[in-house]
């Protein structure tokens, strides 16, 4: 997932253009292939037997169009462009007309990012659905049709708007970090962000070698978590025949402090037992396992509240 180009004073979501150019030439050379957004949903529930990567970029800004469009337009690579539809024509964002543009391409796949791009998960539900059902709208007007594709803004989702996006998508994105499965839940797939923090080429090399860490069940499925739930009681279900299960791994950044987790083990559950309660705003958990060389991973994260 990746979000600005060359706009340098933006580090957190910034990548610069030749870094990016690099990113593209290390998938080719892995001997990687990616894969449209349209034949990735089309064929999701069809278990894998090569790995493939789904490019995806969020928001829509200029820096998009000016810098990484004209090379993902020249090389033909198929990719996933993110919209929220408020912040369109205003400075620093595309234009209709340049997204329609992009939108013509048949290696372009427009998705749904929202209509305001702000703290949804913070709103009520009758707001949060007035949002998107305003997007719908514009998009029709704008583009002849409303994606079905849709990317929650920040990352951030409850149960609630899960199942909202659920009934009305066919898919949805966050923004924490895994590997895509066949068993993955379709409305809450993990991407790797990537940054000028986090996208130096040694690391990108080791994100795109990663292999997914597969599981039947993660416990709770709310992910917007109260004072009251906080830290919550965290649990994953693998599968009978996971493999090598003690050896797996989980680091957690409870209390604003990134260290490896203290792990319980039952069958084939992992319990994690929290150290102290996570601070606003967002709690994450990476878990790993090196399955005979390969490494396995998938992460989540659960939005904080302060009340």
């Amino acid at each position: 997932m990746y979000h600005r180009f060359n706009e340098n004073k933006y580090p957190s979501t910034n990548i610069r253009m030749n870094v990016f150019k690099e990113h593209l030439r290390l998938i080719e050379d892995l001997n990687y292939k990616f894969i449209h957004p349209d034949k990735f949903k089309e064929n999701f529930d069809s278990p894998k037997k090569q790995k493939k990567i789904l490019l995806t970029i969020d928001d829509g800004f200029q820096s998009f169009y000016d810098f990484a469009w004209p090379y993902l337009k020249e090389n033909k690579i198929p990719f996933l462009l993110f919209i929220s539809t408020e912040p369109v024509g205003h400075k620093g964002y595309m234009t209709w007309e340049q997204i329609n543009e992009v939108a013509k391409e048949s290696f372009a796949v427009i998705g749904h990012h929202s209509h305001s791009h702000e703290y949804l998960i913070e709103k009520s539900k009758d707001e949060f659905i007035k949002d998107i059902k305003k997007a719908n709208l514009i998009f029709k007007d704008k583009l002849g049709y409303v994606p079905n594709l849709f990317s929650y803004p920040f990352g951030e989702y409850s149960e609630f708007m899960r199942n909202y996006i659920s009934n009305n998508f066919d898919l949805a994105f966050g923004q924490h970090s895994g590997v895509i499965d066949v068993n993955k839940e379709k409305f809450q797939l993990p991407r790797f962000p990537i940054n000028e923090n986090y996208g130096e080429l040694k690391r990108f090399k080791s994100i795109i070698k990663t292999y997914p860490l597969e599981y039947k069940n993660l416990y709770p499925f709310e992910k917007k978590i109260d004072k009251q739930k906080n830290p919550p009681k965290f649990s994953v279900e693998f599968f009978k025949n996971q493999k090598n299960i003690k050896s797996i791994s989980c680091y957690s950044n409870e209390g604003g402090k990134w260290e490896k987790s203290q792990i319980v083990h039952d069958s084939n559950v992992v319990k994690i037992k929290f150290r102290e309660s996570f601070k606003p705003r967002r709690g994450r958990i990476n878990c790993s396992l090196n399955d005979e060389g390969k490494w396995r991973w998938f992460g989540t994260q659960f939005i904080i509240m302060e009340n």
